[in-house]
C-alpha cells in the first residue's frame, strides 16, 4: 500500500508533517490532516498527497462510525465500532511509519473524496 515518492527525495520536514498527517487523528480526528492539507498543499506534493490520504481516510471514518452508530440499534454497530477503531488506529499507525520512511501511504479501504 505504500510506495515510493517519483519525484525528489523528501525532506526531513515533509517526512515529519507526513508523519503528523497519519498520525495525528488518532488524538485529534481529521482537523491535524486538515490543518496540514490546507498549510502545506502549496509547498511540498509528498506532504499534500500523504495529508490528502489521511483526510480522505478520516472521512470514510466518520462515514463508517455513522453506519456502525445506526447499526446500534440492532447491537451489531457496538461490534463495529470496536472493529472500525481498532483499523483506524492500525492503519494511521502504518501511515505514520510509511510517511516518516518518505514513502506515501495509501490506505486499503479509503474512499477519496479529495482529489
Amino acid at each position: 500500500m505504500a510506495e515510493e515518492y517519483p519525484l525528489s527525495a523528501p525532506t526531513s520536514d515533509e517526512k515529519t508533517m507526513s508523519a503528523l498527517a497519519h498520525g495525528l487523528p488518532i488524538v485529534c480526528g481529521f482537523i491535524g490532516p486538515l490543518i496540514i492539507f490546507l498549510l502545506k498543499k502549496d509547498e511540498s506534493q509528498f506532504v499534500a498527497e500523504n495529508s490528502k490520504e489521511a483526510l480522505n481516510f478520516q472521512i470514510t471514518l466518520f462515514i463508517a462510525y455513522i453506519v456502525a452508530g445506526i447499526l446500534c440499534a440492532i447491537l451489531i454497530g457496538l461490534f463495529l465500532l470496536a472493529v472500525i477503531w481498532v483499523c483506524s488506529l492500525i492503519f494511521s499507525i502504518m501511515g505514520a511509519v510509511k510517511g516518516s520512511e518518505g514513502k506515501i501511504y495509501r490506505y486499503p479501504f479509503n474512499i477519496r473524496l479529495i482529489k
